[in-house]
């Protein structure tokens, strides 16, 4: 991950808040503590830490998510599947709010500029990522069946160092 190294050009915000799921908390607290070696690969998948800005509270809130590498542009890619609800996932949706977010992958951390993937309008590059994105785990297929049937199409996101 040559392209996300530590940077200290903007320190990391603060305070965080992190999830209130007690399992999802235990691993960041993990994932923290010990720069990743502990957390990153889960369940045999690469997992990230994702801090966004509450875009009602103003608060910092951190999440642990699944993510890949799009070879073609060295971007982080996200899937905003919330397990295919008809709701899109909070932290999706203070990322839309306030686009720059701070990550941690491993032990590098950094400031990124999240971008959500048009359906439309980039609908060839959203089918590439989503499909890098099944290659490390499947249920994707399975959560856009789910979310199919509140008409929501799940988003792709990437996340580029700011």
């Amino acid at each position: 991950m040559s392209g996300y190294a530590r940077t200290m050009s903007r320190p990391a915000p603060s305070p965080i808040n992190d999830s209130p799921t007690e399992w999802v908390r235990d691993h960041i607290r993990r994932y923290v503590t010990t720069n990743g070696v502990d957390g990153h690969d889960w369940n045999g998948v690469p997992c990230m830490l994702l801090t966004t800005k509450g875009r009602r509270s103003g608060v910092w809130q951190r999440s642990a998510l699944i993510y890949g590498i799009d070879p073609a542009t060295d971007d982080v890619i996200l899937i905003a599947s919330k397990g295919g609800a008809p709701e899109n996932p909070l932290w999706f949706e203070n990322l839309v709010a306030e686009p720059a977010v701070w990550i941690q992958i491993g032990a590098d951390t950094s400031w990124c500029t999240a971008t959500t993937v048009d359906p439309v309008a980039d609908a060839e590059r959203r089918s590439r990522l989503w499909k890098i994105m099944c290659a490390i785990w499947p249920s994707y297929d399975e959560y856009q069946i789910k979310a199919d049937a509140a008409s929501r199409v799940i988003p792709v996101v990437t996340l580029r160092r700011s």
